[in-house]
C-alpha cells in the first residue's frame, strides 16, 4: 500500500495490487478505479440512485454545457478574487478539455438520478478537480490539490449549475433538429410545386369528397411544419434566460456580489449565446414551465408529424387494393412472409419516434406538476427527457426527409381515375345546378346517368 494523499479534502490511498484507490468521506470508504477521474460522490450516486441505464456520458451536449457553465464560473471567481490564479486557471483549462469532448467516459451517473441533480454536478466537479490537479502537478512540479466543492463549485450550487446547463444543452441540441426541419419543410414545398398540376380526390371522414390538386394537399403539410417549427424556435429562445448566480433557492447565498456581477457576462463569452439572467430567481428555482412549454411545442410538432406520416401511409396504400395515389421509395423488404411486399417503414418509424416524444413530454409535464415549495428537484429528469426527444426526432426527421419525402412520386393515372369518381362529379354538378336540384336528380336517376350530364 502506497502512502495516503489528500486530494480535495478527501483521503485517498493507492492499492497497486487491485488497481484501485480508496476514497473516504463521512459515510465511509469506497474502492474507485485508480485511473478514474470521478470520485467518491459520483460513485455513491451510481450505487444509490441508478435505475434507467441512461448514463450522463451518453449526453455529450449536457457534459459540454456543464463544462461551459463551470468555465464561466471559474472565470468569474478569478475576476472576483475568489480563486487563486493557479487554481482558477487550472480549472478553466480542465473545462476546455471537456468542452472539446474529452473524457466523456468518466461521466457515469444515471442522468435520471434523484436528489435534484447532485450526482451530475458532483460528477463534473470531481472530474474537473482531478484534471486540474493533474495539470498543476505537471506545471508546478509539486502536488497542489484542487477541491471539487471548495474550488470547482465555488459560488455555485447544483441548482443554478444544472438549471443553466440543461437549458444550454437543449439549445445546442436543437441546432441539429432546426436544420433537419428546415430541410423537411423545403422538401415538402418542392413536392407541393411538383404535384400542383395533378388532380386527385380529397376525403373527409375517410369518405370521398371533392377534387383537389395533390400539390395543394402537400402545401398543407408544408405549412403545418413551418408553423410548428417557428413555435418551437420561439420556445427554445426563452431557455436562454437562466439563473446562474442564484445558488439554491434564488437568494444567491454563497455567491459573492463581485461574482454575481460578472458571471452571466462570462457565460456569454464562453457559450457565444445571448444568455440573460431571469427576472425573478426564486421563480426560476421553483418553476420549470419554460421547459414544459418548450416540451409541449416539441410534442405538438411530433403530433403534426404523426398526421403527415399517417397520411403518406394511406395515400400510398395498395399497391392494388388501396389508395395508391403516391408511391413511396422502397428501402427494404417489408415482410418475411409475403414475397415482394414493400411497407411504408420510414413513415412508420417517424410515427413511432413521435410516440416516444409524446411519452417524453408526459414526463416533463409531470416534473412541472410535482415541483414542491422552493425548488423543483425533478428539473433534471425533465431536461433529460427533452434531450431524448430532441435526439430521437432529429434522427427520424433526417431519415424521413432523405429516405422518404425526397423521392415520393405521384401515381398520376390513379389520381385521375379517383378524381372522376361519383362524389367529385356530383360535387361539381352541385356547383352548377345547386344542392336541391342535384339532390332531386339523385332520387330520379342512377349514378351513371348523372355522371353523363357532365360529359
Amino acid at each position: 500500500m502506497k502512502a495516503i494523499k489528500i486530494v480535495g479534502g478527501i483521503s485517498i490511498s493507492q492499492n497497486d495490487k487491485f488497481d484501485k484507490r480508496i476514497e473516504r468521506d463521512c459515510f465511509g470508504k469506497l474502492d474507485i478505479p485508480k485511473n478514474a477521474l470521478y470520485g467518491i460522490q459520483t460513485l455513491r450516486t451510481v450505487k444509490n440512485l441508478s435505475f434507467s441505464g441512461q448514463l450522463l456520458k451518453n449526453f455529450p451536449e449536457y457534459i459540454v454545457s456543464l463544462a461551459m457553465v463551470k468555465k464561466a464560473a471559474a472565470s468569474a471567481n478569478l475576476e472576483a478574487g475568489i480563486l487563486a490564479p493557479s487554481i482558477g486557471t487550472a480549472i478553466v483549462n480542465a473545462c476546455d478539455q471537456l468542452i472539446q469532448g474529452d473524457y466523456q467516459d468518466h461521466f457515469i451517473v444515471d442522468i435520471l438520478h434523484g436528489g435534484g441533480g447532485i450526482g451530475t454536478n458532483m460528477n463534473v466537479n470531481e472530474v474537473l478537480a482531478n484534471l486540474a490537479n493533474e495539470s498543476l502537478e505537471v506545471a508546478l512540479g509539486s502536488y497542489t490539490p484542487v477541491h471539487p466543492i471548495e474550488h470547482v463549485n465555488a459560488s455555485q450550487s447544483t441548482s443554478d449549475v444544472c438549471h443553466t446547463s440543461i437549458r444550454l444543452a437543449i439549445v445546442r441540441c436543437f441546432e441539429r433538429l432546426d436544420h433537419e426541419l428546415t430541410k423537411m419543410h423545403d422538401t415538402m414545398e418542392k413536392k407541393s410545386q411538383e404535384f400542383i398540376e395533378i388532380t386527385t380526390i380529397s376525403r373527409t371522414c375517410l369518405q370521398d369528397a371533392m377534387r383537389v390538386q395533390l400539390g395543394e394537399v402537400f402545401s398543407g403539410y408544408a405549412s403545418v411544419l413551418k408553423r410548428r417549427h417557428h413555435s418551437l424556435k420561439v420556445s427554445i429562445k426563452s431557455l436562454l434566460t437562466v439563473n446562474l448566480g442564484a445558488t439554491v433557492i434564488g437568494n444567491g447565498v454563497g455567491a459573492p456580489e463581485k461574482y454575481k456581477k460578472v458571471v452571466i457576462g462570462k457565460l456569454r463569452e464562453v457559450t457565444n449565446m445571448n444568455v440573460e439572467l431571469r427576472d425573478n430567481l426564486f421563480d426560476a428555482a421553483q418553476n420549470i414551465d419554460d421547459l414544459a412549454n418548450m416540451s409541449k411545442q416539441l410534442s405538438l410538432l411530433a403530433t403534426s408529424l404523426i398526421k403527415v406520416a399517417k397520411d403518406l401511409r394511406l395515400l400510398s396504400s395498395g399497391p392494388e387494393a388501396g389508395f395508391s395515389e403516391i408511391n413511396l421509395p422502397s428501402v427494404q423488404a417489408g415482410s418475411s412472409f409475403f414475397p415482394g411486399k414493400v411497407n411504408p417503414v420510414v413513415p412508420e418509424t417517424m410515427i413511432q419516434s413521435c410516440f416516444q416524444v409524446l411519452g417524453c413530454d408526459r414526463v416533463v409535464q409531470a416534473a412541472l406538476e410535482h415541483g414542491e415549495l422552493d425548488l423543483n428537484v425533478f428539473e433534471g429528469m425533465a431536461g433529460a427527457n427533452i434531450l431524448n426527444g430532441l435526439t430521437m426526432l432529429t434522427n427520424s426527421a433526417h431519415s424521413f426527409t432523405e429516405r422518404c419525402l425526397k423521392d415520393i412520386k405521384s401515381n398520376e393515372e390513379r389520381c385521375r381515375e379517383l378524381s372522376n369518381t361519383f362524389i367529385p362529379v356530383i360535387t361539381e354538378l352541385k356547383e352548377r345546378l345547386g344542392y336541391s336540384a342535384v339532390s332531386k336528380l339523385m332520387i330520379e336517376h342512377d349514378r351513371e346517368s348523372i355522371k353523363k350530364l357532365l360529359e
